[in-house]
């Protein structure tokens, strides 16, 4: 039997009814978790901007029967190849709430042409349809050819990095517990939004909220304060770590939710944040340790749970033909963990926080009840790449069953014994299906890769943020 606590906030309540109770407290479901207790460890690598159809052109992985398409429709009915390109690119796409609208196109998976690219002149045509080099994301296809690879795992929300960022610490992204939107879009204003965001942005910083229809209609300025996962492990004493380039930006979610930051003045007038969550869990990349979770787990330090935040440059994100890194940054934390004594016990999963605007063919799922439809309001996004590494994953095995975000919150959930948030966690699957704890454990097999860990721990140039919009 597995509880959940009562932050549950009534939107989830009216559309998730099937799993809560009516008042959002107490509620019980029935679990046979295969989980609980299985790893000491889960470590949770959160890459940048990417789907499956753009990032796993592997024939292997197609073979075996992930769901990838060559080719997609444009709004005008045409069918589009989709061609290769360079990992690195000089152009960015839209993957704003109004992108997803557009490529979504009222279910048609057809508007992808109408999503809009940052650099139109540098940018070839149907920019939008493109799957990465095969050559440049190796390592990529050898965890997903060796483990588990996810082909129905969608991002819980229809937006950017901001609130993918929250949804993947705390299963949403709501202002505050009670809330009945959500934060939808990257923070905004009259400044630099990608260096300085969150709890610790200028007064003139805001961030759009979209509502239960979906409608866009008022801002906020860009601090949250809603219960994390973090939180239920800090009453367990189990120790986590947020692994992360830089204070202040998009990409790091305790920033931007209040208790977690714990600002030095009330906001919008903090400039640092100095809470215990902050202080004793945040470790952010420097010139003196740049790879902080490489030194963590050679030095016998890895924590129960991580979460892994990379620089710009091994982000995958586009935008930038330097930011090629991410293939090798991912086999060195892989490899890091596989050739130690951490692989028995620990479980890695690897994701991509949103689809960076790139064509997939997949319709985002829908969970309906009495009804409604809980994917016709705000969450669930398209489809981004999910890897599930660990000697107990199933080897060579493609999942088709349908994850979010809040999967990887739920799984945390069963194997820590955990009470659930009532967020996304409570009505997402524990990524059991990836898992089979009856076969003999896998030996690690070192992932190759042409940046190898040394590479990224005595990598002294400063941690680049994200051009995202």
């Amino acid at each position: 039997m597995r509880r959940i606590s009562c932050f549950v906030f009534p939107f989830l309540l009216v559309i998730g009814g099937l799993l809560l109770n009516t008042n959002g407290c107490s509620a019980a479901i029935q679990q046979n978790s295969i989980l609980a207790g299985k790893f000491q460890h889960v470590v949770i690598i959160f890459q940048e901007n990417r789907t499956p159809d753009n990032l796993f052109h592997d024939p292997l992985l197609i073979q075996a029967g992930a769901d990838i398409a060559s080719s997609g429709k444009n709004s005008a009915g045409q069918t589009i190849l989709l061609t290769p390109s360079p990992l690195g690119l000089d152009y960015d796409l839209s993957h704003a709430h109004s992108a997803f609208l557009a490529m979504y196109n009222r279910g048609r998976m057809n508007g992808a042409n109408r999503v809009k690219v940052s650099c139109s002149r540098c940018a070839p045509a149907n920019a939008q349809f493109k799957y990465v080099n095969p050559s440049e994301v190796q390592p990529y296809f050898r965890m997903a050819e060796q483990y588990t690879f996810g082909d129905r795992m969608f991002q819980t929300n229809q937006g950017p990095s901001f609130p993918a960022h929250q949804f993947i610490i705390s299963g949403t992204s709501a202002p505050t517990a009670t809330s009945r939107s959500f934060v939808a879009e990257n923070s905004a204003g009259n400044f630099d939004a990608f260096s300085l965001s969150g709890c610790i942005a200028p007064p003139t910083a805001f961030v759009q909220l979209v509502g239960p229809q979906g409608n866009e209609n008022r801002t906020i300025y860009p601090c949250t304060d809603h219960p994390t996962l973090t939180d239920e492990l800090n009453a367990r004493g189990i120790v986590w770590r947020y692994y992360t380039p830089s204070a202040g930006v998009i990409w790091t979610s305790p920033n931007a939710i209040e208790h977690m930051c714990g600002p030095d003045a009330p906001p919008p007038h903090a400039t640092s944040c100095v809470g215990s969550d902050w202080k004793e869990h945040v470790v952010l990349y420097n010139q003196l340790n740049p790879a902080p979770i490489l030194t963590d787990i050679s030095n016998s330090n890895l924590p129960a749970v991580s979460w892994v935040i990379p620089g710009g440059r091994n982000s995958d994100h586009s935008g930038s033909v330097d930011n090629t890194g991410g293939p090798s940054w991912v086999a060195s934390i892989v490899n890091a963990i596989g050739n130690s004594k951490y692989w028995a016990n620990t479980a890695i999963i690897v994701t991509w926080d949103d689809w960076g605007g790139w064509y997939d063919h997949v319709p985002p799922f829908k969970i309906v009840n009495d009804g409604r439809s809980w994917g016709s309001g705000y969450v669930y996004g398209f489809r981004v790449p999910l890897i599930v590494i660990s000697p107990y994953a199933r080897p060579r095995h493609i999942s088709h069953v349908n994850h979010d975000f809040g999967s990887i919150l739920h799984l945390i959930e069963e194997n820590f014994n955990l009470p659930s948030l009532g967020y996304a966690d409570a009505y997402a699957d524990d990524l059991s299906d990836c898992f089979n704890f009856r076969q003999q454990p896998l030996v690690f097999q070192t992932i190759d890769a042409p940046l190898k860990a040394d590479y990224f721990l005595h990598d002294t140039s400063p941690p680049t943020d994200p051009d995202d919009d």
